[in-house]
């Protein structure tokens, strides 16, 4: 049986019937941001999933209020770089909508979105909910591994979040939680072909927008899956942008636990990203 996104009763964002009418320009381009996540959203809730998907969850839905505060605090100027992460993990972007691990912020590991990033916000239950991944939002105890070292880096040495996001942003390419009905978490790469080739064309065109939209001139794809989509997506943007790779953070990578944050540091050293990352030219633009 194929299996399809429910979405909560209840106008909580914009209705999804608006996003296809048109709008006047976007004010900031946080909005403008968030208009392309409610486009993206609304193309994905077209496509079924068959077996072995059981629940999917979907961030942007029932973690709107957080999520939408994750890029109205952090997305208010251009970006230089854009750290890409492929879909949300059921203790990450899932519990918060940030990428930190937490599915509405990337990578959005729960202590880290909570106490680091400062974000706050209601995370609603979702219409289906696997007993074995309940979504808790910020009261989630569970550490998300990939998250923890992910943002633990950049908090080591950026100190201030704003020193990040003043030149730097992290964004999943697909808002999607996959399931099995064991509860299992199930990434894109497996899933049946043509469901996911139809996920992911519909993603690569959104993320075209949203590179446009930041300005990025390099994205960063955080495991080798989001750098050969990211490749593949930019290949024919103009103004070119570069796209390179992170080793991914997850203890599911073996070379991820040989010493994550060393390898990190001397990748983001060869990319020339450091100054970008430390408080020396913090005085340059205040603008997170």
């Amino acid at each position: 049986m194929a299996v399809s996104q429910t979405f909560l009763p209840g106008p909580t964002h914009e209705p999804a019937g608006a996003l296809m009418e048109p709008r006047p320009c976007p004010r900031t381009l946080a909005e403008g941001f968030l208009e392309e996540e409610l486009r993206l959203n609304a193309e994905l809730r077209q496509l079924q999933f068959p077996e072995p998907v059981g629940v999917i969850y979907n961030p942007v839905d029932y973690a709107w209020e957080l999520h939408h505060n994750y890029v109205t605090r952090y997305c208010q100027g251009p970006k230089e770089v854009l750290f890409l992460g492929m879909n949300p993990g059921p203790f990450g972007m899932a519990q918060t909508g940030v990428k930190a691990w937490l599915p509405l912020v990337p990578f959005g590991e729960v202590n880290v979105v909570r106490d680091w990033l400062g974000i706050g916000g209601s995370v609603r239950t979702p219409p289906q909910e696997h007993p074995k991944r309940p979504v808790l939002g910020l009261e989630c105890t569970q550490s998300e591994v990939s998250g923890a070292r992910f943002w633990g880096l950049f908090r080591s040495l950026c100190g201030q979040p704003q020193v990040f996001f003043r030149s730097c942003f992290v964004h999943n390419l697909c808002p999607l939680l996959f399931l099995a009905p064991s509860g299992k978490n199930l990434t894109p790469a497996e899933l049946p072909a043509k469901p996911r080739e139809q996920l992911l064309a519909i993603c690569d065109v959104s993320l075209c927008r949203q590179v446009q939209l930041l300005g990025a001139r390099l994205v960063v794809g955080v495991g080798r899956l989001a750098e050969q989509r990211a490749r593949r997506a930019l290949a024919g943007l103009s103004p070119e942008v570069q796209v390179e790779g992170l080793l991914h953070p997850s203890p599911r990578n073996p070379q991820a636990n040989k010493g994550w944050e060393a390898a990190a540091r001397e990748r983001l050293q060869e990319l020339g990203l450091l100054p970008l990352l430390t408080d020396e030219c913090l005085a340059r633009s205040s603008t997170p």
